[in-house]
């Protein structure tokens, strides 16, 4: 966690890519501009909805408390992340962006303090999913105030990494599938990557950053506790 502070401290300026905004599919339907990427998020406030359904009828009970508390936090970062993407891709631009950034931070301290409290201790899940609470709106504020993105981009992909490097340490507490959801996301940020390629090659059916939503909302079926 120093590490990733003082990456994002000392990482070099970077500014937002101006064509961030230029997705490849902008078709509208029934109204609503950029319908598929707009759309596609309702994935993520089904899936978030159906983890806090989960969730509030205990069945995560048999986990440690911050284990459990955070799952909650999960779920409900997936909510307003396809909130705040949906509105986001209703007419794209950098301060519509900003506020789909401090909704789409939430999910990760719910990860990482799950991974922390599962891997490590119950206090360590407690104190890491707090922090990155605290420090991802923050990157996101700092990328408004200065223009430079790259702390908010320590803060995605260094906390993807930690949560990782955790999956390398023995832990004996039941919990998440932890390949499952770390596969999502890898999966997820390829299509995103490859939005115009994927486009392209379904002639013009879906593109990848429709298939980015619905890959990542997948990740909720990997934090499913009990049956």
């Amino acid at each position: 966690m120093a590490l990733l502070l003082l990456a994002a401290v000392l990482a070099p300026f970077t500014p937002q890519d101006p064509t961030y905004h230029r997705f490849a599919d902008a078709r509208s339907w029934l109204g609503v501009p950029n319908a598929a990427d707009g759309l596609s998020n309702l994935a993520f406030i089904l899936a978030g909805a159906w983890g806090l359904v989960r969730w509030r009828r205990g069945r995560m009970a048999v986990w440690p408390a911050p284990m459990n508390a955070f799952a909650g936090v999960f779920f409900a970062g997936l909510v307003l992340t396809g909130l705040g993407s949906f509105w986001y891709h209703l007419a794209p631009d950098d301060a519509r962006l900003a506020w789909d950034r401090y909704v789409m931070v939430v999910p990760l301290p719910g990860v990482l303090g799950m991974a922390a409290a599962q891997k490590v201790s119950p206090r360590a899940g407690t104190a890491l999913g707090a922090a990155a609470l605290v420090l991802g709106p923050l990157s996101v504020a700092w990328w408004r105030w200065t223009g430079n993105v790259a702390p908010y981009g320590v803060v995605q992909f260094g906390g993807m990494g930690l949560v990782v490097w955790m999956l390398f340490l023995r832990g004996g507490r039941a919990g998440p599938n932890w390949a499952a959801l770390v596969g999502a996301y890898a999966l997820a940020k390829v299509f995103e990557l490859q939005d115009e390629e994927v486009f392209r090659l379904s002639g013009g059916l879906v593109s990848g950053h429709t298939l980015k939503h619905l890959a990542a909302a997948c990740a909720a079926l990997a934090v499913r506790g009990k049956r």
